[in-house]
């Protein structure tokens, strides 16, 4: 034929006409996504693990099964930081949201036993302003250091008109592994077992939107001064604890029966999550010392007790169920990994009726 391919080759002049439209005259900006993951890459290559094979940058990321798992099952989850990042936007503070953004699917992955093996991320915005996303996704990347897991792709996406100008959203996924006989799921759970608290760093990332509205309403600055030694920019944008690294190595040593990640929902509505039909969670209010920022939420809204517990965490990020015989060294060898970990309540039989949580001694 005389249409062939090879008689039409003809070399592609990549140059720009100053008069043809472009992608960037739409509002994406190819070049500013290409920058990024170049600059990117150092921060993804710290937290590489030997699993993972091949480099940033492919279609699709590659990781094989460990040979140290003999029964592996995989556990996945994917979150966001919700209208933190509203905060984190107002205040230009953008070095630490990625850190939430990993914490709240690695957390929420180690509740089952499972050590997260690999992350991806999901950056959009209005426009890409280098600078801003860097910092965003080198906050992600040592959230996965922090886990042990590694940052092994995502996307860097530009919706134009799609979002007001300066702003961005995130959204993470995460995939851990853990061995069949070692799955965590609460079935083990009886009355007499001892609840662990271990302490958050603030709110994390849930409530706000109405601690917002709080903000708003109350005429609060974020660069305010809070409680005489940070502001309340310090307060609501503390990171997110990565409880990763610690809880893993004591699984290593100790029978943990049940464990909740505090997110939104709170206590009220974490825990139960976890526990069998038979047992209650009795949590003791006065075993822990609630953060300053969580008792100016309180007054700030009038919130009542159960609405309070029942959107933050007020104070507690983790909790672990274990043996009562078992507790005083979980909570020392807590203490040790450099976690604050306390003994905040015990488990009750629960009979038909009953609920799953009993919050007293406030």
């Amino acid at each position: 034929m005389a249409c062939t391919l090879s008689r039409r080759k003809r070399e592609l002049n990549l140059s720009q006409p100053s008069d043809s439209l472009s992608y960037r005259d739409a509002g994406v900006d190819i070049d500013a996504g290409d920058r990024l993951v170049e600059n990117i890459k150092p921060f993804a290559k710290r937290t590489m693990r030997p699993e993972v094979l091949g480099n940033l940058g492919g279609f699709g990321a590659l990781v094989e099964i460990s040979k140290k798992y003999k029964e592996p099952v995989l556990v996945s989850g994917t979150d966001g930081v919700g209208t933190k990042l509203k905060l984190a936007v107002e205040s230009g503070r953008h070095d630490d949201i990625g850190i939430d953004l990993v914490a709240m699917c690695a957390n929420d992955l180690l509740v089952q036993g499972a050590e997260p093996l690999f992350f991806l991320d999901y950056y959009v915005c209005e426009s890409l302003d280098v600078d801003v996303a860097e910092r965003v996704i080198a906050g992600i990347a040592r959230g996965c250091e922090i886990a042990g897991c590694a940052l092994i792709g995502g996307e860097t996406a530009e919706h134009p008109s799609a979002f007001p100008p300066g702003e961005y959203d995130l959204a993470g996924f995460c995939v851990g592994m853990v061995e069949r006989t070692g799955l965590i799921s609460g079935a083990d759970i009886a009355p007499g077992d001892a609840v662990i608290g271990l302490a958050s760093s603030g709110p994390h990332a849930n409530g706000y939107s109405l601690i917002r509205r709080l903000l708003r309403e109350t005429g609060t600055q974020l660069e305010q001064d809070f409680d005489g030694k940070s502001t309340f920019a310090d307060a609501l944008l503390c990171p997110t604890v990565i409880y990763v690294r610690p809880v893993l190595q004591l699984l290593a040593r100790h029978a943990v029966r049940g464990m909740a990640h505090i997110t939104g929902g709170g206590l009220v509505e974490n825990i139960p999550r976890v526990l069998p039909d038979s047992a209650q969670a009795q949590i003791d209010l006065s075993s822990w010392k609630q953060p300053g920022i969580f008792r100016w939420l309180q007054d700030a809204g009038g919130l009542d007790e159960r609405e309070l517990y029942r959107t933050f965490n007020c104070g507690v990020g983790y909790v672990l169920i274990v043996a009562d015989e078992d507790a005083q060294a979980v909570i020392e060898e807590l203490g040790a990994a450099g976690l604050d970990a306390w003994h905040m309540g015990v488990m009750g039989a629960r009979r038909e009726g009953d609920p799953p949580i009993i919050l007293s001694g406030e």
